[in-house]
């Protein structure tokens, strides 16, 4: 059984998460909020479109943030793993769901209403100001998908996806960047706007060209500036 994420320590939570961000006695203070749940595979933790006064931290767990279209289709948005927040636009803004958020294995949670989040925030102006940044990491990392899916082909979609995990949640190992995350190529496949044929063929190149390697859990960039020569922009250009 896997050893649970000890608050007082920022390594034992992905990088680039909430929890991740805030120093130890911070992160604590936020894990005491709220009433911590354990869900099921397939549980649905925000509904798209519907009001909410409450958002919800990830303890464990990964989870698919989605949103519908008029014709019944669905788009995978983002994943989230333990050690985010989700929910937080919709109550502090006080608007519908704009997206759906499913766990995609057990998880467990800590369910944080509004009236106890907001006090949080005012007693914590360094959390207040890592939860603005990570919104708007969150926003600049939709415009540009929105960008991608009109302009640029599979390959490069591919590769840029791989590049903002890499650069959001990546950990660097002997071997390269380590993205460990269960990420299937279905759930990869909707958040590029491919088939998952494209996807298998795309990871199967890259893979042939030493670019990445793949397994069950993880993806390994070997070799990152070819990744970011298919990407087509420099990471040292503030994009």
């Amino acid at each position: 059984m896997p050893s649970r994420p000890d608050p007082q320590s920022a390594t034992d939570w992905p990088h680039g998460t909430l929890l991740s961000r805030l120093d130890p006695a911070t992160r604590a203070d936020l894990l005491r909020l709220g009433v911590r749940r354990r869900v099921v595979a397939g549980q649905i933790l925000l509904h798209e479109g519907a009001q909410g006064s409450h958002l919800v931290l990830l303890r464990q767990g990964l989870t698919k943030v989605t949103a519908s279209h008029p014709d019944g289709r669905s788009t995978l948005l983002a994943i989230r793993f333990r050690g985010d927040l989700v929910g937080e636009m919709s109550a502090l803004n006080k608007r519908p769901r704009s997206a759906t958020v499913t766990t995609c294995g057990p998880a467990v949670v800590n369910v944080i209403q509004l009236h106890e989040f907001k006090p949080f925030l005012r007693s914590h102006p360094e959390a207040a100001l890592e939860v603005a940044a990570m919104v708007a990491d969150r926003l600049r990392w939709s415009n540009q998908r929105r960008v991608e899916f009109t302009s640029y082909p599979a390959r490069v979609r591919v590769a840029r996806i791989i590049a903002e995990l890499a650069r959001s949640h990546g950990r660097q190992a002997p071997d390269g960047v380590v993205i460990d995350i269960h990420l299937t190529q279905s759930e990869l496949a909707t958040a590029c706007g491919a088939s998952d044929t494209t996807i298998e063929k795309t990871l199967r190149q890259l893979r042939g060209e030493g670019v990445v390697e793949t397994d069950y859990r993880r993806i390994t960039i070997r070799d990152l500036a070819r990744l970011w020569e298919i990407c087509g922009f420099d990471p040292l250009d503030g994009r």
